[in-house]
């Protein structure tokens, strides 16, 4: 039938070629191509920020990397040393003079007159002591000589009416002779009597302690009424301490590097850390004149003025002695240094950031720092605290250490 006629009847033709007519299916292509173009757009874009996302960690990767392969240090430069770096070794305060005062007669304390702290001068009265058995057993001395004073006059006034009777024969000469001989004998029991009461009066002079020379009271150990034993009676049972505190003297032990540089009159220098800025002058005035075999040091005694009292007896002190060092030395913080087989080394940094260990000539050791001798110059610049796996070409980032870091803060330099 023809389109017409299908028409009239309401019947849907169909082509002869078979096909089917689809009004709608354009448009739903079109919209699947588009979504298709935006998954694949957006995979694109997720692959593509995933490679920069790797490259940007692999970057940081190699940085860090570097970074902790790369060494840092701390750099200082050594110092000339001009007319020689003095040494600074401790030392403690004493009294030019200084003793423990001990009663020498036996009894009670009676009374004490000075205090800690108290000027004395040379005979003052420092306390007195109630001596009862001193005062009965110089009593009994007393009267044992009174006695012996009579035996000798008796003893004389027979020898002599015996020496009379000799020359009439009324007597023996072994008579006579027995009778001088007792007197001889009434004469020593005399004297010996008298040395008695002198020893005892002597004793009781000693109930009034004294000061021995002038200075300070530094320590009282007696009250009133306390019991006193006669003589030291152990080192704790001295009344009083006494020190002569102008001038005061410093016993300083030099190790025996510097023995021979250290001369009596040389002058040196005492601070204390309490006495902020202030300075003290003195004199060594003595030296042992050898070394001690346990300590290997020599000691030293240093006299220093106190007139105005403002260093006290027992505090601690440092003593800067002057040392004529050489007049090339340079001076280099000790922890600069590097101690191997071949003999001592500072690694040095040159300007390509590259090390170099140094060989160098040491001198005397001065505590915190070292002499050099040769082998440096105040251009180079050293390592601080170098490793001990630190080698000749290694490369390494620098810092500049502060002034005079080398023995502080310069040990916080990291590799």
């Amino acid at each position: 039938m023809s389109e017409d006629r299908h028409a009239k009847l309401g019947i849907h033709h169909t082509p002869e070629d078979g096909a089917h007519h689809h009004p709608h299916r354009g448009p739903i292509l079109r919209r699947a191509k588009l979504a298709g173009l935006i998954t694949i757009v957006l995979l694109l874009a997720g692959g593509a920020a995933t490679l920069v996302q790797r490259a940007v960690h692999a970057n940081a990767l190699a940085t860090a990397t570097a970074e902790l392969n790369q060494q840092y240090v701390l750099v200082t430069s050594a110092k000339a040393a001009p007319g020689g770096e003095p040494l600074s070794l401790p030392g403690t305060l004493q009294g030019i003079i200084e003793s423990p005062i001990y009663a020498r007669s036996s009894g009670y304390v009676l009374r004490w007159t000075r205090d800690i702290g108290a000027r004395v001068n040379k005979g003052d009265v420092l306390a007195e002591i109630d001596t009862p058995e001193v005062d009965q057993q110089l009593s009994q001395a007393v009267a044992a000589r009174q006695q012996a004073a009579a035996s000798l006059e008796l003893a004389k006034s027979s020898a002599e009416r015996w020496e009379a009777l000799r020359k009439k024969d009324a007597v023996t000469q072994q008579e006579l002779n027995e009778r001088n001989s007792a007197f001889t004998q009434a004469q020593a029991n005399l004297a010996a009597a008298d040395a008695n009461v002198r020893r005892l009066q002597k004793t009781e002079e000693f109930k009034r302690v004294v000061a021995p020379f002038s200075g300070v009271i530094t320590s009282r150990t007696v009250d009133v009424g306390d019991l006193i034993n006669g003589g030291n009676g152990g080192a704790d049972r001295a009344l009083f301490r006494l020190a002569q505190v102008d001038p005061l003297r410093v016993y300083v032990y030099v190790p025996q590097t510097y023995a021979q540089r250290i001369k009596i009159g040389d002058h040196v220098t005492v601070t204390q850390a309490e006495l902020t800025g202030q300075t003290f002058s003195g004199t060594v005035v003595r030296t042992a004149g050898a070394i001690d075999a346990a300590t290997r040091t020599m000691q030293i005694e240093i006299n220093l003025p106190n007139k105005d009292n403002a260093l006290l007896a027992g505090s601690y002190v440092q003593v800067a002695l002057p040392l004529s060092g050489s007049s090339n030395a340079l001076l280099v913080p000790s922890n600069v240094l590097l101690f191997r087989p071949e003999g001592p080394r500072v690694a040095v940094v040159g300007g390509d950031g590259k090390v170099k260990l140094q060989a160098i000539t040491l001198g005397h050791d001065l505590g915190n720092k070292m002499e050099v001798l040769s082998g440096l110059t105040t251009a180079e610049r050293l390592v601080v605290n170098p490793a001990d796996s630190l080698a000749d070409g290694d490369v390494v980032s620098v810092k500049q250490a502060k002034a005079d870091a080398g023995a502080g803060a310069a040990g916080k330099a990291s590799q």
